[in-house]
C-alpha cells in the first residue's frame, strides 16, 4: 500500500529558481544593485527594500554569501572581485 503525503511539496519561490548561470533571480538582482552607483547609503537601502522586498541586513547577508559563490564570480567577475577586495580591506583593518 502506497501512502500519499497529506500536503503537496513546497515549491520554491519564482525568485529562487535558478537561471542558466545557476544563480537565482534574486541573486542576479543583488549583483545588479551592486553594479550601480549610489548617492548615499540611504538611497541604496531604499532601493533594496523597494526592488527586492528585503531588509538591508538580509541583502548584505545574501551579498556576502554570493562573494564566495563561484557561480557569481563566473557571472560577474568585475563586480565580485571588486567587492571581495573591499571585504578583505575591511577585514585587514580590524
Amino acid at each position: 500500500m502506497v501512502t500519499m503525503p497529506s500536503e503537496p511539496p513546497e515549491l520554491p519561490e519564482p525568485s529562487e529558481l535558478p537561471e542558466p548561470s545557476g544563480l537565482s533571480e534574486r541573486d542576479l538582482a543583488v549583483l545588479a544593485l551592486e553594479r550601480e552607483s549610489w548617492a548615499g547609503p540611504g538611497a541604496k537601502e531604499r532601493a533594496v527594500r523597494e526592488r527586492l522586498g528585503i531588509t538591508p541586513t538580509r541583502y548584505y547577508q545574501l551579498l556576502n554569501a554570493l562573494l564566495d559563490d563561484p557561480r557569481a564570480l563566473s557571472h560577474d567577475p568585475v563586480t565580485v572581485n571588486r567587492l571581495r577586495r573591499l571585504r578583505e580591506a575591511r577585514r585587514a583593518r580590524r
